[in-house]
C-alpha cells in the first residue's frame, strides 16, 4: 500500500536553493541541462525518501530532490507535469519510504481544491551537487565578468 509523503517547503532551504539557480540567470531549460549533465546512471528506487528535506522545481518535467544538504536526486517526469513549476507544495508517492521509477509519482498539489496534477517518475539518477554548484559559481562569475568588462567600455 502507498502512502503520501507530503514535502513542506522549507523557507530557508528553499529560499536558499531558488537563489541559488535563479542568480546563475537560466532559462528553466538551462537549468534542467544542467541538472542533467551532473545526474548519475538512472537508478530504479531512491530510499529514505521519507527524509526529504528540500526540492527544486526544474521546469514541468523534473524535480531535484535533496535528502542531505550534499545529496539530491533528479526525479525525471518524462512529459510536461503542468504546474510544477510554480508549485510550493507538492507529494510524492512512496512505498515504506522507497520511491520507484515508472511506479511513484510527484502529484502538485497548488491547484484549486479537487483539481491535483500528478504526473509519473519516469527516472531516478543521483546528482552530483558539488559539480552543480561549481558550473552554477562559474555561470555567476562569468556573468559578473561581463557586466564588468561592458561597464568598463561604457
Amino acid at each position: 500500500m502507498s502512502r503520501w509523503t507530503s514535502l513542506p517547503t522549507l523557507a530557508l532551504a528553499a529560499t536558499l536553493l531558488l537563489a541559488g539557480c535563479a542568480t546563475t540567470g537560466l532559462s528553466d531549460s538551462q537549468r534542467l541541462a544542467l541538472y542533467r549533465a551532473h545526474a548519475g546512471a538512472p537508478q530504479k528506487d531512491l530510499s529514505n525518501a521519507d527524509r526529504l528535506i528540500g526540492w527544486t522545481a526544474l521546469g514541468d518535467e523534473a524535480v531535484a530532490v535533496w535528502t542531505r544538504p550534499n545529496e539530491a536526486y533528479l526525479l525525471d517526469l518524462g512529459n510536461s507535469c503542468n504546474g510544477l513549476n510554480n508549485a510550493t507544495t507538492i507529494l510524492i508517492t512512496n512505498l515504506l519510504g522507497q520511491v520507484s521509477a515508472g511506479m511513484d509519482r510527484v502529484t502538485v498539489i497548488d491547484r484549486p481544491a479537487g483539481f491535483h496534477v500528478s504526473c509519473r517518475i519516469q527516472s531516478i539518477r543521483r546528482l552530483d551537487t558539488q559539480a552543480i554548484r561549481a558550473s552554477e559559481q562559474a555561470l555567476r562569475e562569468a556573468r559578473l565578468a561581463e557586466r564588468e568588462a561592458a561597464d568598463a567600455g561604457s
